[in-house]
């Protein structure tokens, strides 16, 4: 049991880290040799492997957006009896953030950590809602569709009215 207490509060404590911008705390967490997993479609989906090319995606994610908070709303530990640091964790969590625009954005999401030896070796985070993040991250977005839609429309109209007016020209 005191091996669950101690797995909440240090998953706890790193994202307090990360809230402060302490990352050589923060990283302290992780193993050399660590996982990080974002599924989907989005800008940032995919499998990032080792802890210097983990803190170079964050370092991206801080370049994007320079505000960037999260609340933990609980954490959950599959094996409250494992001992030496070896457990599952999930994190259920908010966060807000302000993209370089100036834009802000609220997601939610979930953590799921495989740790070992008091280290996170594998880490896959859920969002909750990822049209949130493609916006946020720049990407296509109703109003965005709407727009290109209508330039596209434009054009289409402006180059059948410029071949009418040349075949009435002829």
């Amino acid at each position: 049991m005191i091996g669950a207490v101690i797995a909440k509060k240090t998953v706890r404590s790193s994202f307090d880290h990360y809230n402060r911008r302490d990352f050589t705390k923060f990283r302290s967490n992780w193993a050399e040799d660590a996982t990080w997993t974002v599924p989907g479609s989005i800008s940032v989906s995919g499998v990032t492997k080792g802890k210097q090319a983990i803190e170079a995606a964050f370092a991206k994610m801080l370049e994007h957006y320079p505000r960037m908070q999260f609340t933990v709303k609980d954490v959950f530990v599959s094996s409250i009896f494992a001992m030496g640091g070896t457990n599952n964790i999930a994190v259920e969590w908010d966060v807000a953030q302000t993209n370089r625009e100036g834009k802000e954005f609220h997601n939610s999401g979930v953590s799921i950590m495989q740790i070992k030896r008091g280290k996170a070796v594998a880490i896959c985070e859920y969002l909750f809602n990822t049209d949130i993040m493609k916006e946020a991250w720049g990407g296509l977005n109703r109003s965005s569709i709407l727009q290109a839609w209508m330039l596209i429309s434009f054009l289409v109209v402006k180059s059948w009215c410029n071949n009418r007016s040349r075949d009435m020209r002829l």
